[in-house]
């Protein structure tokens, strides 16, 4: 479950995290049906470095937060973005997700839909046993940001290659929840103001590098370690940072112009698209940007203490910037 770093989170969050999936595993109802107890374990077997709980372990443990709290915390954010895999997955009608079959390529719309909700509910309940009415404000507010972020994805961003709307778009669908995660960390420990903006700052900027790594890997990773095919988002007509990046070099692609055009359904231009971003500078330059938001995250981490926790919340950000190229 752990990433490979070069600082130790098995000796350092190791029992924090096996109390998470424990707490993950719990039942959130004493009558909870057997069939939402079936999916989640389905879900929480399929993988998945639990990196958004970790950030939250890591920034309690720097600030000095209660760790039977902070243990609540880190369930309720993996299981929020459980949820918001589950209805993802219906959305977008992905049958694989991690190579293993979807919820939804399983079960009937109504029924993979009943379950994120249930899922969502459980992530809330979750968050309230903190105690902290402002870790449930940020919560209600995260989860706003995602759902508001997802409709306008539907409604607005396909077709759309600009960067103002991508990094919109990331914000919502993936660094929102890390920013939450460290936010509620720090929250929870009771650190002052500053300490708290700070932690926000990191959990937005290093989530916005994971997410752009993830939109790399779209392109650079084979199918197997993906898990679905590359280059999905220009399926469904979504312009990542490294279209974006070789549309910056090449204006005046055919292919580009194609997909611009409502084309994105037709295979071929996508795989032309797909291997012309692949040899070409974009990647770099995408990875290029990715690392300026980890160096961001990390200057926000210079107001804490430089210790063991301080230091694995850095190395997260250069672990998620270098995974898997």
């Amino acid at each position: 479950m752990i990433p490979t770093l070069s600082i130790n989170l098995h000796t350092l969050i190791g029992d924090d995290l096996k109390a998470v999936e424990a707490k993950l595993r719990e039942a959130g109802l004493a009558e909870q049906h057997a069939a939402i107890s079936g999916a989640l374990e389905h879900l929480l077997a399929s993988g998945g470095k639990r990196v958004r709980p970790a950030v939250s372990l890591l920034t309690a443990r720097l600030l000095g937060g209660e760790p039977e709290h902070a243990v609540s915390l880190a369930a309720s954010i993996e299981m929020l973005h459980t949820a918001t895999l589950v209805h993802d997955d219906l959305i977008d009608g992905s049958l694989l997700r991690r190579g293993i079959p979807t919820l939804n390529a399983q079960w009937s719309p109504a029924a993979t839909v009943l379950t994120g909700d249930y899922l969502f509910a459980r992530a809330a309940e979750l968050a309230s046993q903190t105690g902290s009415v402002r870790v449930m404000n940020a919560f209600s507010r995260t989860l706003m940001i995602i759902i508001n972020g997802e409709i306008n994805q539907m409604f607005t961003s396909r077709g759309q290659a600009e960067r103002e709307d991508y990094y919109r778009r990331i914000y919502a669908k993936t660094a929102s929840l890390f920013a939450v995660a460290a936010e509620a960390g720090a929250l929870l420990s009771r650190a002052d103001e500053r300490a708290v903006d700070a932690m926000r700052v990191y959990g937005r900027e290093v989530g916005i590098a994971f997410q752009i790594m993830d939109d790399i890997l779209d392109f650079v990773a084979d199918e197997g370690r993906l898990g679905k095919p590359v280059g999905s988002d220009l399926r469904v007509g979504l312009f990542t940072l490294p279209v974006l990046c070789y549309m910056d070099d090449h204006p005046h692609d055919g292919d580009i112009a194609a997909l611009l055009n409502g084309r994105s359904g037709d295979p071929d231009i996508v795989a032309r698209v797909v291997e012309a971003v692949k040899q070409s500078r974009a990647i770099d330059t995408a990875q290029a940007e990715a690392r300026a938001y980890v160096a961001r995250a990390q200057a926000a981490l210079h107001h804490f203490p430089n210790n063991a926790y301080r230091r694995a919340l850095a190395d997260l950000g250069d672990y998620f910037v270098s995974r898997n190229l």
